[in-house]
């Protein structure tokens, strides 16, 4: 039972992976087009998230131990990401940008669609390791995200400006942030849960 938990978890997770990856390289090809930090920041999300889903992976088979170590640096990635994304909205908002409302909508909602698929795929996943939650975690900001460049595409379009485009990359930021600190409390506790095992 549990050596096919681990093949169902492993399929899940190669299937998320590579879908991510897409979607890193389909943001950051829009983002490049359309001008958008934004979309640029989702690229980078979507690229920190692959990362952390070959880290589960290489985790899955491995002790509880490994796998609290595989989400802690997950949590430490997010939040170092958030940092590259609050860098790149302040140099854009220093040196200008020119944002595409249209292309941002377009790219928001075909990525919310694909992060449907992986939150509904990683949902099918019964008694979920800390990892799994982990991939969970980044599924639902990745969407939450996606929603808001639409947004902000809508705004930009209307107004003509870059600040809704400027504020959801500021905002992507603190959702990954709190997400990582999220997984970073969720690895704390099992590390607890498993200490008081022990004893």
């Amino acid at each position: 039972m549990a050596a096919r938990q681990d093949s169902m978890e492993r399929r899940t997770l190669w299937i998320v992976l590579a879908l991510n990856i897409g979607l890193a390289v389909a943001f950051f090809a829009t983002g490049a087009f359309g001008d958008s930090s934004a979309l640029i920041a989702n690229g980078l999300d979507n690229l920190s998230d692959s990362f952390v889903y070959a880290i589960s992976l290489f985790a899955l088979s491995r002790s509880d131990k490994w796998k609290r170590g595989a989400a802690n640096i997950s949590g430490g990635l997010l939040i170092l990401f958030a940092a590259g994304i609050l860098y790149d909205a302040w140099r854009r908002y220093i040196g200008g940008s020119d944002p595409l409302g249209t292309i941002m909508i377009a790219m928001a909602l075909i990525a919310a669609a694909i992060n449907a698929v992986c939150v509904w795929l990683l949902a099918k996943l019964k008694n979920p390791d800390v990892n799994i939650r982990a991939a969970n975690t980044f599924s639902y900001n990745d969407f939450a995200a996606n929603l808001g460049i639409v947004l902000a595409g809508g705004l930009v379009a209307w107004l003509g400006t870059n600040w809704p485009d400027l504020f959801v990359g500021v905002i992507v930021a603190g959702i990954a942030a709190w997400g990582g600190i999220d997984i970073l409390r969720d690895a704390h506790g099992e590390h607890h849960k498993a200490v008081h095992t022990d004893k």
